[in-house]
């Protein structure tokens, strides 16, 4: 089974809904998640804010942050979760590369997750082209997504 799946069976039958905060990914992990069996059902949407001028209006980020930080990622998650009303939201942030920006090391990405009552974030610093650290968020932030899923279920 793979994340998409794992991910809508465990929504579906908990009830839950997702969003997703996208800059890094440009849509890429919204994309991954709308193919999703019944998706319709429990994929509140998602918000693509690459710009920290866009991630403010869209996301109530602040807007003097870094955009590559932990402190981005979980605003993000944050945002798009009261914006949309979901359960639970997801967020990626960084710098794609293929050269560092603004002191970051191309590859270093956060992936912010927000439950209402939590919300945190993961450091991760991916090898690879930019479409390759596109793929290794997304796969990570369905990973961080499915088990969050499970948990909140177990909890709830």
């Amino acid at each position: 089974m793979d994340l998409v799946d794992e991910l809508a069976h465990v929504v579906a039958d908990s009830g839950l809904t997702i969003a997703v905060a996208e800059s890094l990914s440009s849509g890429a992990l919204s994309s991954a998640i709308g193919r999703g069996e019944g998706a319709s059902e429990w994929f509140a949407g998602g918000v693509v804010a690459y710009q920290v001028s866009s991630k403010h209006r869209a996301l109530g980020v602040d807007a003097d942050i870094d955009p590559c930080s932990a402190r981005c990622a979980m605003q993000m998650a944050d945002g798009v979760r009261a914006t949309l009303g979901a359960d639970l939201a997801v967020s990626i942030t960084g710098v794609g590369g293929p050269e560092p920006e603004d002191g970051h090391a191309a590859g270093t990405v956060y992936i912010g997750i927000s439950s209402g009552d939590a919300v945190d974030a993961e450091l991760h610093e991916f090898d690879g082209d930019p479409a390759e650290v596109i793929s290794q968020s997304v796969e990570r932030a369905l990973t961080l997504l499915v088990a969050r899923s499970k948990a909140h279920a177990a909890d709830g």
